[in-house]
């Protein structure tokens, strides 16, 4: 069976296992942050590796790495609803701080990542010289 090339990416692997423990993680937030905050580290938490998934089809390192960006900034947004979840008293320190490390990591990984995807940009003729 022939897979999809984001399958082979290590980083959307653990944007996956990432995803699933939010997920169930706010399963536990009060219900009436459903539609709140619930929902909104949900979809953020999703969007990291359906970012990831979606750039992988593109039609280059550089539509690749705007998708990279976009995982990165859903990452970033996770770690403010982890937060405000703190805050509001919905995660103890020691939840909070597991996935705040385990989200600096995915976001180091994801970077290195991005980092390798090299953008060709087309170099200026040179001036002749005269």
């Amino acid at each position: 069976m022939e897979n999809f090339k984001f399958e082979k990416l290590r980083i959307w692997h653990s944007a996956m296992d990432f995803g699933e423990l939010i997920f169930d993680t706010s399963a536990r937030f009060p219900t009436d942050e459903k539609y709140n905050l619930t929902s909104q580290i949900r979809r953020a938490a999703d969007s990291i590796a359906l970012n990831i998934a979606e750039g992988s089809t593109g039609q280059s390192h550089k539509e690749f790495r705007k998708f990279i960006g976009y995982s990165l900034r859903s990452l970033a947004e996770v770690v403010t609803c982890l937060h405000k979840a703190k805050r509001r008293k919905y995660l103890n320190e020691e939840e909070f701080s597991s996935f705040y490390s385990q989200a600096f990591t995915l976001m180091n990984s994801i970077g290195a990542f991005r980092a390798t995807l090299v953008v060709k940009r087309a170099s200026k003729p040179k001036e002749p010289k005269t």
